[in-house]
């Protein structure tokens, strides 16, 4: 029988890193056979692809973080389409905010429990689902549009920054308001003016579409610090056909705001995205 080679990534400049739960983290792999030989820092380190990882027999990669810790690290052990795949598996354990990749995957978002879990036999290694654009791969989510700086709140939120948070806050709710907003085409789903914010997420063997609209910005506003206990995607909003594929497009030509992840970036006016499926394995539950 092959023997575990593992090797753990983490990310020192999270505000949710705390070395004490590595620490831990580190001795259940060991208890089940997996101690880490390398651990690796993500702000830090250079991290493996598919070629390094196989080139150094490393069977499986643990990866403890955030949506966009996980996001980076995982789709970067993809192989390049048409090239050879890394033959090991990725262990994805939550240390973020909102972990929604690992409630995707997990019953329960334990990481240490999650572990236990592994090692009694209860996951095997899988292909997920993922949403593709031109730039962009996502593993829970992405949200196009002005209402994709509320990611940036909650990265004020993460750091305790409580003048920022209403600072960002009223500048998410203001640009929210005022757009460009995005709308839905090829299909054409939704508001014909488009939304501040449309939403897609993994439905089954589908991605699922949800429109935000403005119309709670004002209170958003009213609430100030109330902000903090809100999460938008709990708002009111438009579920739209689960599609295979579909187009956004910015109502004004310009740049489409984007959040991946978690991540912020600046897309095309125009992007597309698609339904596809990771060229890596990740484990989870067997009957999952």
């Amino acid at each position: 029988m092959k023997s575990n080679r593992t090797w753990l990534i983490v990310n020192e400049a999270s505000g949710s890193h705390d070395d004490a739960l590595i620490a831990k983290i580190r001795n259940e792999l060991a208890v089940i056979g997996m101690a880490p030989e390398r651990v690796l820092d993500c702000a830090n380190d250079d991290l493996p692809d598919a070629a390094m990882a196989d080139a150094a027999g490393v069977t499986h990669i643990v990866i403890h973080g955030g949506d966009g810790t996980l996001n980076g690290a995982i789709t970067r052990l993809e192989a390049e389409e048409g090239m050879p795949e890394w033959k090991g598996a990725i262990l994805a354990l939550p240390g973020g905010t909102a972990n929604l990749l690992c409630h995707r995957l997990y019953s329960q978002c334990d990481p240490l429990a999650i572990i236990r879990s592994l090692g009694a036999g209860e996951f095997a290694p899988m292909r997920m689902a993922c949403i593709r654009g031109r730039n962009h791969t996502a593993l829970a989510e992405v949200v196009a549009g002005p209402g994709a700086r509320w990611a940036d709140v909650r990265e004020e939120m993460r750091d305790h920054n409580l003048g920022e948070v209403l600072a960002k806050s009223i500048d998410a709710a203001e640009r929210s308001a005022s757009g460009p907003w995005v709308r839905v085409t090829d299909p054409v789903l939704g508001r014909e003016e488009g939304y501040p914010g449309v939403r897609l997420v993994l439905d089954g063997n589908a991605i699922g579409v949800e429109g935000y609209g403005a119309e709670g910005i004002g209170e958003y506003l009213q609430q100030g610090f109330a902000i903090l206990k809100r999460e938008f995607r709990d708002g009111p909003h438009d579920d739209l056909e689960p599609v295979a594929g579909l187009t956004l497009e910015s109502t004004r030509g310009e740049p489409l705001p984007l959040m991946t992840d978690g991540e912020r970036s600046t897309g095309m006016p125009t992007e597309r995205f698609s339904l596809a499926r990771l060229r890596v394995d990740l484990l989870g539950p067997r009957n999952g």
